[in-house]
């Protein structure tokens, strides 16, 4: 399923499933409170997906398919791999203020436990975000403004851990502080340490 196959409806009731898992985490997500969420009948949301799996599957489909498109928009050639860098943080931090339920979809409790294709849907947000950092990783250390002192995927994990914290972090303060201020100075941060001195 991509941003292009999702019909209008779908992405409605993935907005819902959303409002839910924000609000009551993993064990509200049901039909039942779904449908009420929606003022649908339970009947209505079969008719567009078959299950609540199904369903968090779409979700995350959805946002790996938005990040690919929106970082592939947002980071241009010119830019240097600082810049490239800054770009693809920022983008996902002004995307996350604004949809924060999609952090709550991929940090949920339990969530992982669920099913093996959601652990796939899960998997391939993280592929999405490496096919684009890679890269950025692999140009700043061959221009030398990243440290080469060790290889791109050990400085391509450190990043994303650091990330994936910081969202981490931000989920179990229930999104209380400036996630674009912090994310800002974490960006910062992590460039002090991987720029060549």
């Amino acid at each position: 399923m991509t941003t292009e196959t999702i019909s209008d409806r779908q992405l409605e009731i993935i907005e819902a499933v959303g409002k839910i898992l924000t609000a009551s985490g993993i064990s509200g997500l049901t039909i039942k409170n779904l449908a009420k969420e929606m003022k649908f009948s339970e009947s209505a949301i079969y008719r567009h997906f078959t299950s609540k799996e199904e369903i968090i599957i779409a979700l995350l489909e959805y946002l790996a398919q938005s990040m690919d498109e929106r970082y592939t928009n947002a980071i241009k050639n010119e830019q240097s791999p600082e810049e490239k860098f800054t770009t693809l943080f920022q983008n996902q931090f002004s995307f996350f203020k604004k949809h924060p339920h999609y952090v709550v979809a991929v940090f949920s409790d339990g969530l992982m436990e669920e099913s093996q294709k959601i652990n796939e849907a899960i998997s391939k947000i993280m592929g999405v975000k490496m096919k684009h950092l890679m890269p950025i990783i692999a140009e700043g250390q061959q221009k030398n403004v990243f440290t080469n002192s060790i290889t791109p995927e050990e400085l391509m994990h450190i990043v994303m851990g650091s990330f994936r914290l910081q969202m981490y972090k931000w989920r179990v303060a229930n999104f209380q502080f400036d996630i674009i201020r912090n994310g800002n100075n974490l960006i910062q941060s992590l460039l002090t340490i991987i720029k060549t001195k």
